[in-house]
């Protein structure tokens, strides 16, 4: 933290006028990409601030656009009216902090479950206003950095990056022949946020007739289909267990849609909402593969990055329920096989289990307890990590079948074949209940199967 204070110093001090840094802390965030609040006082008194950075040009080589493009579209959508962080200025390389830029500070709840604790009346209606917004604004204030996304050849590039991490999950494969099969036209494009979601808005929920108070995280915008931003915050995964409220965990799909249309929204198309819904799924999935070949390569050795990497199994089992319609109504009400039987119990010296249960104690009980900030959290992430290794050790439950997959990818298999939407579900529950059991989407589908 120190190794900033300099710096970040001189550059406010060239950015805001002369004063004083105070408060320098980092937010939680990935591993990549930083984010540090602070306070700056000066002659008009004191600020609160957020500087959001890479510590290297290296960490950023991988996507479309840098900081100061991703700056530049901040500052379009704030001027455009949009409940945007305002940019007080951009890091030059002579600042010697990396790439990124600073913002005042918004002060408001960003976590999903304290806003789905008790969310605003009108944040639902806040959440398809504040879109639409973002979809008008105007093209010509948009940096010419900001791509715009071939949705065919966006897929193609999914399905290559899925041959390349192995192509042997069943269900990834699946959803990739139903987005080839679907492939909608191309939309009029729009400026898409691209990670419109619960856990990158900030709400004002400690006051009276609070509601939606910013919009974070520009970092994958790009232009292309409205309907790709209306789905996402759809997700269940982002609906952080509310998964009676299908619009970000907050309302109905209907409220949501009604909302957008009426700040002047395109109308919105169900069948295309629902390909986007696939779409990002599958692409979320790949992107949790991705981490954990991050990790693997050693671009990011961080425990979260293996941890990530296994919650592929939560969208596998969102793929399903979302593709099972496809299925005859024989093959939807075909029980389940059985589960692979549990391993024995253990005998003789301590199981590879036993031992990471240890070492999982004595992190909970010697390590934890003394943890702060950022620490305390790589701690849990670390205890999560052995979780699953010791419900897999139990369970010897594997998702990979690369002859299944090939077979969904070209199409010689579907969901129509007798048995086969029955073993898929059994295989995904049976891994999500290693990789994420506390996945709010596994109880539902085991209600909703016989699982």
């Amino acid at each position: 933290m120190t190794d900033l204070t300099e710096p970040l110093s001189a550059f406010m001090m060239r950015a805001a006028g002369p004063g004083e840094l105070a408060g320098l802390a980092r937010l939680s965030g990935g591993a990549n990409m930083e984010s540090w609040a602070f306070d700056w006082t000066g002659a008009g008194g004191t600020g609160a601030y957020v500087l959001r950075r890479a510590p290297s040009a290296e960490y950023m080589a991988d996507r479309p656009y840098g900081h100061t493009d991703e700056a530049a579209l901040v500052m379009a959508a704030h001027g455009a009216g949009v409940k945007a962080p305002e940019v007080v200025g951009v890091l030059a390389d002579s600042d010697g902090m990396g790439t990124g830029y600073v913002m005042r500070r918004v002060i408001a709840e960003v976590s999903p479950a304290k806003i789905l604790a008790n969310p605003p009346t009108s944040l639902i209606a806040d959440l398809g206003l504040e879109l639409a917004r973002i979809h008008a604004i105007p093209s010509e204030t948009i940096p010419a950095a900001i791509p715009l996304m071939d949705t065919a050849a966006a897929l193609a590039e999914l399905k290559a990056r899925f041959l390349s991490y192995g192509g042997d999950r069943p269900a990834i494969a699946l959803a990739i022949r139903w987005c080839e099969d679907h492939l909608p036209d191309p939309a009029p494009p729009v400026l898409v946020h691209g990670d419109y979601r619960m856990g990158n808005i900030m709400v004002d929920v400690a006051k009276e007739g609070g509601g939606l108070a910013a919009v974070l995280d520009w970092e994958l915008a790009h232009r292309g289909d409205a309907h790709e931003d209306l789905a996402f915050g759809c997700m269940t995964v982002w609906r952080f267990g509310q998964l009676d409220q299908p619009a970000f965990g907050v309302g109905s799909l209907e409220d949501y849609f009604a909302a957008y249309e009426a700040a002047g929204g395109t109308p919105v198309d169900r069948t295309r909402f629902h390909f986007w819904l696939v779409y990002r799924t599958l692409w979320w999935a790949l992107g949790c593969l991705q981490m954990g070949q991050a990790w693997r390569s050693g671009a990011d050795t961080t425990v979260e990055r293996v941890v990530v990497g296994r919650r592929t199994a939560e969208q596998e089992l969102d793929l399903l329920l979302l593709l099972e319609a496809e299925a005859p109504e024989a093959e939807r009400n075909r029980s389940l096989p059985p589960s692979p039987p549990a391993a024995s119990g253990p005998a003789g010296e301590p199981t590879n289990r036993e031992m990471v249960q240890a070492v999982r104690d004595w992190l909970n009980e010697a390590i934890k307890p003394g943890a702060e900030g950022h620490a305390k959290f790589q701690v849990a992430v670390a205890m999560n990590a052995l979780g699953i290794v010791m419900r897999d050790l139990d369970a010897g439950v594997r998702a990979e079948d690369k002859l299944l997959a090939d077979a969904l990818l070209s199409g010689t298999k579907t969901l129509v074949e007798p048995g086969l939407l029955a073993m898929l579900r059994r295989r995904a529950l049976d891994k999500l209940a290693v990789d994420s059991p506390k996945y709010a989407a596994l109880a539902r589908a085991r209600a909703l199967w016989g699982g």
